[in-house]
């Protein structure tokens, strides 16, 4: 292949989980929902449920995005092409970022950083747009610091976005976890902002945009920390009164209060009689030229423990007199680690304000939510949980009167760094571990519309194995039959998974199901329906197809035994659509069919042959004996051999394609290659043929050459060099392609064209970024040498954030000799699985 080859990446899928945190969420004017992934900030796509991109820039993890506009001032961007969006991450770094929307073109970029980084963690983010152009708004951080800034955006899009840091509260030693802007009624250009802390008392601020901002009261009533603060847009009382505004704030009491802001009068003309009456109405306050007071409006209690975020519904706009005009709903949502989101308004008649909504996870799996948040037409609410997942409901009731909220789907994936990923047999679906301890299926899903021009969607498919422990590694079996696979985690077993009858049913519903995956015949075989967890997360019981009924009964017996709260029986099923979190946190676990006993440390690595006949395992080594490398039998999962060789741990397995080979490289910066040979009476025979030291620091991955024995290996050196095994069997270096920016965390190697023995090796960094280089491999009587170009580096947007942890390329049949098509995964400490497709 020459160097001028053309070749076209295309992003497929990318599946991340929602860091834990509070304020993490924004949906935006432009209809598109930010998060942080780790230190990447995720953009997905409610319509689709698929995430668009990642984007690339913080160090550390984010806390926190929010849109200009966001969905609350969605009126004000009715024909925006240019959103902009504000992340703020651990090291108390502000980054503003550029979506444009021109021709239905998305294109992101780095606007800039703020100059003024906070000296702790960005806790919050809040903004009021002024007009289309113009913005203000507030960071806070966990040192009790609020930063207040005027943002003014371009007309043009030659010109440049104008940041100005108006000014810096030092409001308290503690931190401020919430913040709220609003203009104040009847007082143009003169702002309110609200802070809440530690300290349970909501803090009053008022300002210009021009200057300084004044402590102007506090307000007590809660009774632990303040979670969240919102002002609502201006309210009209009647006709002859002027407007006012309201606040909304919730608190670790677990009650959310109503105040009331109104504006009394003019400085002077309005005189307070100190009565019993003017403590229940409420603080006085100055600012400018008016006077304000706030009041209680109400109190609200229905939640029953925390309540972390409260948000008044974004302002719909109605028709008075042939006039449009905007006014703000009297609907506020609030969500709580109660597992449940509320929507409270007052009763027409009444003015009581009641709980008419209650949305939630009624079982086990969400612990909580973080954040709810209104789409800008106010018909969908989002929350995302305690376990990094995003749950959203549509109300699809047509008539005004009655409500109807309905789950749809949303995106998902790991919350914690993702460690290894691998894909299915025949390529139907790909497998990824974590340390959320959860392994997960994903694969591409059928489309009912039917418009073939469309995107594939990727969705999670299935929670094969929710763990007690991090999880390292993870490899399928090959061969014939049932789909298994094994794990190993921070414990000393490898644990074997067999997928079950639900499984097999509903992956006929994927876009791959049904490529031979399993055959109808050889599913009458499976027994087993689907799996139970165990009460310790640490086994999972196989639940078999004559029995669904019976454990019902039994656990109806006991009532009074189990006073704590006990995880609930599993109901497997065939799945017509992607689930939802519910269904995937329980409803979908594979039975553990073995478990292999043997290694002495927490495992580290693991790999399967081709032919499914052996798998090998590696644990965490600190001596030789402990960096023994276990040979498994598939099927009687007796350990046949302990192969020694190396002194440290062994970062990565592979066995070559004709299985005669094992290849291993480990932290003690040297590979071995094995030979494994099977006797006449089935033994498994396996013989040190080399061990070489091959770079100058630690060995992170190795993969084999699908056309021969030649193999790549990546190191911490920055380096990945080819090695290849000659007919005398001496082991020689062949190529060494130049040195990388950052530590080679990851390589694959795929062919190209067997005829021309070319192929391709992705190389994946510390940095998360990815290159795809061309090797062409020349045997010749003197031996063998290679050849190298770089085919790709992918752009950074298109890459990880962090370290890349493993790099796949799809398997393909064999009998392809020219492939021009080939789809590789990824995984890395980002949180995020990847899929790309290369055209070559």
């Amino acid at each position: 292949m020459s160097e001028n080859t053309k070749v076209e990446a295309k992003r497929v899928f990318i599946g991340a989980g929602c860091n834990r945190v509070v304020n993490n969420v924004s949906w935006g004017a432009s209809g598109l929902v930010s998060f942080g992934a780790q230190n990447a900030v995720a953009v997905f796509c409610p319509k689709t449920a698929q995430i668009l991109t990642t984007l690339p820039g913080h160090k550390a993890a984010v806390n926190c995005t929010h849109w200009l506009p966001s969905s609350k001032f969605a009126f004000k961007a009715k024909n925006l092409d240019r959103h902009y969006l504000l992340s703020g991450d651990s090291d108390g770094i502000i980054i503003l970022w550029e979506l444009s929307t021109l021709h239905n073109n998305q294109q992101w970029r780095h606007v800039l950083q703020l100059p003024l980084s906070h000296k702790k963690g960005v806790t919050c983010i809040t903004a009021y747009m002024v007009s289309e152009n113009d913005a203000m708004f507030a960071s806070a951080s966990s040192d009790g610091v609020v930063n207040l800034w005027d943002v003014s955006f371009p007309a043009q899009s030659s010109e440049e976005c104008k940041v100005v840091c108006l000014d810096s509260i030092c409001v308290d030693t503690k931190a401020i976890v919430t913040l709220a802007l609003a203009e104040l009624p009847q007082n143009p250009g003169r702002f309110a902002l609200a802070l809440g802390g530690l300290d349970n008392k909501i803090k009053l601020y008022c300002g210009e945009r021009t200057g300084k901002f004044t402590s102007v009261c506090e307000l007590k009533g809660h009774t632990d920390w303040i979670r969240s603060l919102d002002f609502s847009l201006p309210l009209h009382i009647t006709e002859e009164t002027t407007d006012y505004i309201m606040l909304v704030s919730s608190s670790q009491d677990k009650v959310i209060r109503i105040w009331k802001l109104v504006l009394v009068g003019d400085v002077g003309s309005w005189q307070r009689e100190i009565t019993l009456a003017s403590y229940i109405e409420g603080p006085v306050f100055v600012s400018g030229t008016s006077t304000y007071q706030i009041s209680v409006e109400s109190v609200l209690i229905g939640h029953e423990d925390w309540v972390y975020s409260v948000e008044w519904e974004p302002p719909v706009i109605s028709s008075i007199d042939g006039r449009l005009v905007n006014h703000q709903p009297l609907s506020i949502l609030s969500a709580s680690m109660d597992k449940t989101m509320m929507i409270w308004r007052p009763e027409k008649n009444t003015g009581v304000w009641v709980n008419v909504v209650c949305v939630g996870e009624l079982s086990h799996c969400a612990l909580g939510f973080y954040g709810g948040h209104w789409c800008p037409n106010g018909l969908s609410i989002l929350a995302h949980g305690y376990g990094g997942s995003f749950h959203l409901w549509r109300n699809v009731s047509s008539s005004k009167e009655s409500e109807n909220w309905q789950m749809q789907k949303v995106p998902s994936g790991h919350f914690a760094a993702v460690t290894d990923v691998t894909w299915a047999r025949t390529g139907e679906y790909l497998l990824s571990v974590s340390h959320d301890q959860t392994t997960r299926v994903f694969s591409s899903w059928k489309n009912d519309e039917k418009n073939e021009v469309e995107d594939e969607h990727w969705h999670e498919l299935a929670r094969p194995q929710v763990h007690g422990h991090d999880i390292n590694c993870v490899a399928m079996v090959q061969g014939k039959g049932n789909h298994r696979f094994v794990s190993g985690a921070e414990e000393k077993v490898v644990r074997v998974f067999e997928a079950p009858l639900s499984f097999l049913k509903t992956l006929n519903h994927t876009c791959a199901g049904g490529e031979g995956s399993f055959p109808e015949d050889l599913q009458a075989d499976v027994q087993v329906l689907g799996a139970n967890m165990s009460a310790l997360g640490l086994s999972q019981k196989p639940i078999y197809l004559h029995s669904s009924s019976e454990p019902l009964e039994r656990n109806g017996g006991g009532e009074g035994l189990d006073t704590f709260e006990t995880v609930p029986e599993a109901a497997p099923a065939e799945l017509k659509e992607p689930p939802i979190e519910d269904q995937l946190a329980f409803h979908t676990l594979w039975p553990e069919s073995h478990k292999l006993y043997g290694h002495g440390n927490e495992l580290f690595s693991l790999c399967g042959d081709h032919k499914g006949n052996l798998v090998a395992s590696s644990c965490k080594a600190q001596s030789a004996s402990m960096a023994e490398i276990w040979l498994w039998e598939v099927g009687t999962w007796k350990a046949v051999g302990r192969l020694q060789s190396h002194s440290l741990t062994v970062t990565h397995l592979e066995f070559s394609y004709d299985d005669t080979m094992l290849l291993s490289v480990s932290r003690d910066r040297h590979f071995s290659v094995f030979s494994i040979q099977r006797t006449d009476n089935g033994e498994v025979s396996h013989k040190l043929m080399a061990k070489v030291e091959a770079h100058k620091r630690i060995i992170w991955a190795c993969s084999w050459n699908p056309f021969g024995h030649q193999f790549a290996t990546s190191s911490r050196d920055k380096t990945v060099k080819i090695w290849s095994i000659e007919s005398d069997g001496r082991i020689k270096q062949i190529l060494a392609l130049p040195q990388f920016g950052s530590s080679v965390t990851a390589v694959a190697w795929t062919g190209l064209d067997r005829k021309e023995k070319s192929g391709c090796v992705a190389v994946g960094m510390e940095s998360g970024l990815i290159e795809l280089w061309t090797i062409k491999i020349i045997e010749t009587e003197e031996g063998t040498t290679a050849t190298a170009a770089l085919a790709l580096r992918l752009e950074t947007f298109m890459c990880h954030v962090s370290a890349v942890n493993r790099l796949v390329w799809k398997p393909t049949e064999k009998c392809e000799s020219n492939q021009s098509l080939l789809r590789l995964t990824s995984c890395g400490d980002d949180n995020c699985v990847r899929v790309f497709d290369f055209k070559f």
